[in-house]
């Protein structure tokens, strides 16, 4: 059974940094993306990062130049490295992984990390 397992929410001052890191077990396969949602209070989950297999790399434009993902391969985990947080990055952060099986995606999510950025 795949679990996800986050670290690293907090509470920070703007312009502060964090380091979110998700960990995944129960996996025998390479995940094809791994990647960072997060949800505000009100609002509906959204992509803030993702990062393939092959590396390649997508952000929300929210946070491109401030957050940084990063993957270990051998390891099966991701690192998010945010800096320059702002108050409306305050949310739960959610880590996700996907795989591609015989054209189906399955997905798993972790349980969420707050993240509480004050001004």
């Amino acid at each position: 059974q795949v679990q996800l397992v986050e670290s690293g929410g907090g509470l920070v001052q703007a312009g502060g940094s964090l380091r979110l890191s998700c960990a995944a077990s129960g996996s025998s396969f390479s995940f094809n993306t791994m990647g960072w949602y997060r949800q505000a209070p009100g609002k509906q989950r959204e992509l803030v990062a993702t990062i393939t297999r092959t590396r390649n790399t997508n952000y929300a434009d929210s946070v491109k130049g401030r957050f940084t993902i990063s993957r270990d391969y051998a390891k099966n985990s991701i690192d998010l490295q945010m800096n320059s947080l702002k108050p409306e990055d305050t949310a739960v952060y959610y880590c996700n992984a996907g795989v591609l099986t015989m054209a189906t995606w399955r997905h798993y999510w972790g349980q969420g990390t707050q993240v509480t950025v004050s001004s």
